[in-house]
């Protein structure tokens, strides 16, 4: 591996506050890293430093004479007046970049097809994309330059689910290569543990590093909080929550070598589930009563566009439900008619007697009429004192838990920033006791820091929660099931989560459709509804997808033939080799970030043993792949 980039020392400054001070790195051949931070904490300055678009008021930058950057913004520099063509090749003939496979694997995925069908083709002119599709268009560009770094700023901004899933899978396949490194500033949890191979953590001017994506990330930050004794004896401590989320969550998290597990479980051994699901249910049928609301054979058309066709569908009280679909499939609309802000065509919505309805739309611009109003003024105008968790908090404690510590509770509303001032909208919203949330988009410009707390609130909120969002890990996180709206006015249950969703897309991408299929419900069933059984509430449950046989998986595949008893055997030889080499890697690492530690002010030994540290997490992986491989065998 040879570096990049070299950073020494560099200090930037914003009047009196020192945004980098003192930072020394490096980004070297093979690095993917995801940086992380608070709003406003220098993640984007640290990449314009990177870039050498920002001076430095201290310090020294250097690039490798064989470096070719490429990047793409929080704000795209598209030129009104170019055509998608010109915005994504330049001035190359078509023949330059048409004959290159991974630029039309590139279109295909950003843009939709080599025509780039997604964004009107590519002699639409750039002026009339949506933000999504300016997204994509910056995003292609910054994928077909022949570049060997690549500095994205929020790359997943405006993508959907099925977009964010693309980029991640082409970022560790098609572009990773050896002499190739990547940097990528992003909240999206999901994507930042696909991506990364090392975390940077932007904090109080310093740039801490980890090893890992964002699961190592929760883990050793963690580790480093309970040594330095920080939060030592508190149990609401989210880190230690946010672990044992990732401990407890998904299965594909839990596929980690015994130590770290056993790493894991010493820090969580006394920490509660997330949230008690049955005594959530329980009182929130007594604030609910039986019904929340209900939706009977609704349909409704938005221009030439069908949103619903037909619909019903039951929410029951305490249910948490995660929306997902492309964009323009109708989420934000569907929001509206269940908070009965959006009439419907056709067909009837019934709402329970007790229902008290909150909602957190996409725009902030309620708090405009608010903006000389001082934050805490605004907060204790819905209510001083609310109830969370089963606990009674005041209205402060609240502000400080979702990032309004003390002095900051004292600003004006028009001070506060973006992800202020959603903050904001949230706690009001949050602070009026509703029943039903519904939260459209809710992790739009906060940060990491903050959604965690956001997602601590709401674990213990007892009410019905409906979360349309692209952030794959916030619907894994706080939300029980999972439903899509396809495009074709149903409401599809997806008992498979996002995965699910993204293998129903693929086919209905890649199979030709069947009418049949697609227009005929099944026997004894009205068009639009589910089958009776568990999955009754369900809207259009079991329903046929198009291109797929209604009783048959869309994309079969042969069952794996299972291993010998030579091969387990075999298997668990590996199994017990590896988790001795990792054992002993482990324990050179800690010694090595004990050196590190003790050589904080010595740059030459902190290069020399972070190059260390990096070879062992290079080995480490591939043991990690190797146990894996021999963990599927043996079952």
């Amino acid at each position: 591996m040879a570096n990049l980039v070299n950073v020494d020392r560099a200090t930037v400054t914003a009047g009196t506050r020192a945004i980098l001070d003192g930072v020394s790195l490096g980004v070297a051949t093979g690095d993917r890293i995801g940086v992380v931070g608070r709003n406003g904490g220098g993640k984007t300055t640290l990449l314009r430093v990177l870039a050498r678009s920002r001076e430095v008021d201290s310090g020294r930058i250097t690039h490798t004479g064989s470096l070719r950057l490429a990047g793409v913004a929080q704000d795209d520099d598209l030129a009104a007046g170019l055509t998608v063509r010109e915005a994504v090749h330049g001035d190359l003939d078509e023949h330059e970049w048409a004959s290159q496979p991974r630029v039309r694997d590139i279109l295909a995925g950003l843009l939709g097809d080599a025509q780039a069908s997604a964004v009107g083709g590519l002699d639409a002119p750039v002026a009339t994309l949506s933000g999504g599709e300016r997204r994509r268009v910056s995003l292609a560009r910054a994928l077909a330059a022949d570049a060997n770094l690549l500095l994205l700023d929020e790359p997943t901004n405006h993508l959907d689910v099925e977009g964010v899933a693309w980029l991640a899978d082409h970022l560790t396949t098609a572009w990773a290569r050896p002499d190739r490194a990547l940097v990528v500033v992003t909240h999206d949890r999901w994507f930042l543990d696909a991506v990364s191979t090392l975390t940077w953590e932007v904090v109080d001017g310093r740039v801490e590093a980890y090893d890992g994506g964002y699961a190592a990330y929760v883990l050793a930050r963690a580790e480093r909080e309970r040594i330095s004794a920080v939060t030592a004896e508190r149990r609401d401590n989210l880190l230690r929550k946010e672990l044992a989320w990732l401990r407890r969550g998904a299965p594909a998290r839990t596929s980690k070598p015994r130590f770290r597990i056993e790493a894991a479980n010493a820090l969580i051994a006394d920490e509660p589930p997330p949230r008690d699901r049955l005594e959530l249910a329980r009182f929130a049928g007594t604030r609910l009563g039986k019904d929340v609301v209900d939706l009977h054979d609704a349909s409704l058309r938005l221009g030439e566009v069908t949103l619903l066709n037909r619909v019903t569908w039951q929410l029951a009280p305490g249910e948490r439900i995660g929306l997902i679909g492309v964009n323009g499939a109708g989420k934000s609309t569907l929001l509206r008619v269940l908070s009965g802000d959006q009439p419907l065509d056709s067909g009837r919505r019934k709402e329970g007697v007790t229902v008290r309805v909150g909602f957190v739309t996409q725009d902030v611009r309620e708090l405009d009429e608010l903006a000389d109003a001082r934050v805490i003024e605004v907060i204790e105008s819905v209510r001083v004192v609310t109830t969370v968790g089963g606990k009674q908090i005041s209205a402060s404690q609240l502000a400080t838990r979702l990032g309004f510590p003390g002095p900051r509770q004292q600003a004006r509303v028009r001070d506060l920033s973006g992800g202020e001032r959603r903050r904001l909208q949230i706690l009001r919203v949050l602070l009026d006791e509703p029943n039903l949330l519904l939260l459209d988009e809710p992790t739009n410009d906060l940060d990491i820091d903050t959604l965690t707390a956001v997602e601590d609130v709401l674990d213990g909120w007892a009410g019905t929660l409906v979360v349309v969002s692209h952030d794959r890990y916030l619907l894994e996180r706080i939300t029980d099931t999972q439903f899509a709206l396809m495009g074709d006015g149903r409401v599809r249950h997806l008992p498979g989560g996002v995965e699910e969703y993204l293998a129903l897309r693929h086919t209905r991408r890649y199979a030709a459709p069947s009418p049949r299929a697609a227009t005929t419900p099944r026997s004894g069933q009205a068009p639009g509804t589910g089958p009776a059984g568990p999955n009754a509430g369900a809207p259009n449950a079991g329903a046929p997808i198009p291109g797929a046989d209604a009783t048959t998986p869309p994309s079969p595949t042969p069952p794996a033939r299972a291993a010998s008893p030579a091969q387990q055997r075999e298997a668990r030889k590996t199994l017990a080799r590896v988790e001795k080499a990792l054992t002993r890697l482990h324990d050179r690492e800690q010694r090595l970030h004990a050196e590190m530690a003790a050589a904080a002010n010595d740059h030459a030994a902190l290069t020399r043993l972070h190059a260390q540290v990096r070879d062992l997490a290079a080995e480490e992986a591939l043991l990690e792949m190797e146990w894996l491989e021999a963990a599927d065998i043996v079952g």
